[in-house]
């Protein structure tokens, strides 16, 4: 029996994986998916997230947590920042070497569907909740967390970061997070790391605009004009345009009055470029 797909909502999506958990032998990785649970379950009751207000489907080595927007973002996030490495902290001192937990973490947000099928567990589809798996698995978010002594960290969606963290809420503090940009896949997006890059990790600069927008060269002034030259320095034409004291030099002619259609010898007046607009006795007045 097939159910059917449900309309979308938004959901906070907190997304969780375990460090090298691949690597551990099945008794170590049965003992880290338990605490993992309990560190989730701590943190999502700092923040007062009641059980019928989440969802929660295990990964594995993670889980994917879908928390309702009725639950304040700050709230999420200053457990986020408290309550998860306060509980890794406790759990690895006592933990055997083998058997120590470290997380990546990602907060983000988005629509969110549910196409459950009878007999299967799971089944949440979207494309915010595409990206946002696709920022936890970033390198940077890795290389992050390799060159750190810190149990966790933590990263951003854009959205999470412009509208909560941006705007200095109590126990957000904005220059703890440093923007990135981050290739997975064929897709490129920005992610908030809190605490320092990586030490390799180069912040892309924007891309460069479209030489031309809405029909009008963008390097063209608010007028629609053409930038002065510096001068010396040559125009696209091959002409090479001078200015000093008020007198301009174009292609050899010295010009300082009204001219019409110049191409060499010292000339006084204005040097006119293309068709001439005859004003009208409303223009002119």
């Amino acid at each position: 029996m097939t159910l059917a797909l449900t309309e979308p909502v938004n959901r906070t999506i907190l997304l969780l994986d375990i460090e090298d958990f691949s690597r551990r032998d099945n008794v170590v990785q049965a003992c880290l998916r338990r605490e993992l649970h309990n560190v989730v379950e701590d943190t999502l009751a700092a923040a007062g997230v009641e059980r019928n207000m989440q969802y929660r489907e295990d990964r594995g080595d993670g889980l994917i947590v879908l928390i309702s927007a009725d639950i304040p973002k700050t709230v999420l996030l200053r457990a986020l920042l408290t309550t998860i490495p306060d509980a890794l902290c406790e759990y690895n001192r006592l933990a055997s070497t083998s058997a120590q937990m470290r997380l990546r973490t990602v907060l983000a947000s988005g629509e969110v569907a549910f196409d459950p099928k009878q007999g299967t567990v799971g089944g949440i589809v979207g494309h915010d909740l595409n990206q946002s798996c696709r920022l936890l698995d970033a390198g940077v978010l890795r290389e992050a967390l390799a060159q750190r002594e810190t149990d966790c960290v933590l990263g951003l969606s854009s959205p999470v970061y412009e509208g909560v963290v941006r705007h200095g809420h109590r126990g957000l503090r904005p220059e703890e997070f440093h923007h990135t940009v981050v290739s997975v896949k064929k897709d490129r997006l920005a992610l908030w790391l809190h605490g320092t890059l990586p030490d390799d990790t180069i912040t892309p600069a924007p891309e460069t605009p479209s030489p031309r927008h809405g029909g009008r060269d963008v390097h063209e002034g608010a007028a629609g004009q053409s930038p002065a030259v510096p001068a010396g320095a040559p125009s696209s034409s091959g002409a090479a345009f001078a200015f000093s004291g008020g007198t301009v030099s174009v292609g050899g002619s010295q010009v300082v009055g009204s001219q019409t259609g110049v191409s060499g010898g010292h000339v006084t007046g204005d040097v006119i470029m293309g068709t001439v607009r005859h004003e009208g006795p409303s223009e002119q007045a």
